[in-house]
C-alpha cells in the first residue's frame, strides 16, 4: 500500500511460517492450513510454547513448514503423544496435525478417547475423503458412490458400510469443549477456517478441555482432478455430507 511517498507492508509472511518451497501436490489444501495455523499462532504469541504433533500420513510433512517444536508421531498415536506432551508440561499449548486415515481409521480410538477424558489439546483433522499419501485408497470419510484405488467401482454401504462424521460423534462427548467443520475451499470459507482454528487454541488456552476442528480440503492428486474441479467438488460433493458448522463450544463466561 502507497502512502504520502511511502510504501506501507501490510501483508507477509507469519513469523512460524518458514521460508521454504512447500512438498504438496499443487492445488491442495495442507498448505493453506499450515499457514493459517502459523497465523494463529504468531497472534496468540504463543510461537515458543507450541508443540505440534504430526503422525503417518501428508500431515506428517507439517515439521517442514512451522518453526516449532514438533513431534512425528506413530500412525494413530497422535493423540497419546499429545496428551504425555500436556500433561508433562500443562503450560504448552499442544495440537495434533492429523488426516482421515491417521484420525477416523486406525486412531479413531485415541481420538475419541481423548475427547472423552477432556485432554487439553487441540486436534486440526484434514478430511480429504481419501488416504493421499499412499496411493489414493479409500478412507473411512470417503463418500458414498466415491471412486479410489480400492474402491474403483465407487464405495458402497453394504462393502464398506457408511463415511464417518467424526464432528458430529465428537461433539456429543462431554470432554469436548469446541468442534466446528471448516472448509479452505475459497477464500471466504478459508476466513471462516481461521476463526474457528484460533478458537480451538482459545479453547486450549482458557483451560476448558478438548478441542478440534475440521478442515474439509481438497486433493486434486487422488481425485484426479485439475485444482479448480477439486474445489467445486468439496462444496458440491463434500459439504452436503459434512455441513459445514460449529457444533459445539464453550458456554461463555460472564
Amino acid at each position: 500500500m502507497r502512502m504520502q511517498g511511502k510504501f506501507e507492508k501490510i501483508f507477509e509472511r507469519p513469523r512460524t511460517l518458514r521460508s521454504t518451497a512447500t512438498h504438496y501436490c499443487p492445488g491442495c489444501g495442507h498448505g493453506i492450513v499450515a499457514r493459517l495455523l502459523a497465523e494463529v499462532i504468531d497472534e496468540f504469541k504463543i510461537r515458543e510454547k507450541t508443540v505440534g504433533v504430526a503422525p503417518v500420513g501428508c500431515s506428517v510433512l507439517l515439521y517442514n513448514y512451522l518453526d516449532i517444536d514438533m513431534y512425528e508421531a506413530a500412525h494413530g498415536r497422535a493423540p497419546a503423544v499429545a496428551t504425555g506432551c500436556k500433561r508433562v508440561n500443562p503450560e504448552s499449548i499442544v495440537f495434533t496435525y492429523q488426516g482421515d486415515g491417521d484420525f477416523v481409521s486406525i486412531g479413531i480410538a485415541e481420538s475419541i478417547h481423548a475427547a472423552a477424558r477432556g485432554e487439553k489439546i487441540t486436534t486440526i483433522f484434514i478430511n480429504n475423503a481419501i488416504y493421499g499419501m499412499t496411493g489414493g485408497q479409500m478412507a473411512p470419510t470417503t463418500l458414498i458412490g466415491q471412486k479410489t484405488t480400492t474402491s474403483p467401482r465407487g464405495r458402497t454401504s453394504e462393502e464398506a458400510g457408511f463415511p464417518i462424521r467424526m464432528s458430529e460423534l465428537l461433539a456429543t462427548i462431554d470432554g469436548a469443549a469446541y468442534i466446528a467443520r471448516v472448509s479452505v475451499s475459497n477464500p471466504k470459507n478459508v476466513i471462516q477456517a481461521k476463526k474457528a482454528i484460533k478458537k480451538a487454541f482459545e479453547t486450549q488456552i482458557n483451560g476448558l478441555g478438548y478441542s478440534m476442528v475440521e478442515v474439509l480440503s481438497h486433493c486434486p492428486t487422488d481425485w484426479h482432478m485439475t485444482p479448480l474441479e477439486s474445489t467445486k467438488w468439496v462444496e458440491g460433493h463434500m459439504m452436503p455430507y459434512y455441513p459445514l458448522n460449529e457444533f459445539k463450544a464453550p458456554k461463555r463466561r460472564n
